[in-house]
């Protein structure tokens, strides 16, 4: 055992780049929709606090 490899599955596991991609644009689409939804709520606070 001179030599510790990955276990098979693992190094096949590599992911295409387009999946990566895809995946960054969902993370990107989550952040943008949670400020937005938070900005949302605050704006509706503000709304309320005044009445």
């Amino acid at each position: 055992m001179a030599e510790t490899r990955f276990p098979h599955l693992v190094r096949e596991s590599v992911l295409p780049s387009s999946f990566i991609r895809e995946l960054t644009m969902a993370d990107v689409a989550f952040v943008v929709t949670t400020i937005a939804v938070f900005a949302l709520v605050a704006f509706i606070a503000k709304g309320v606090a005044k009445l």
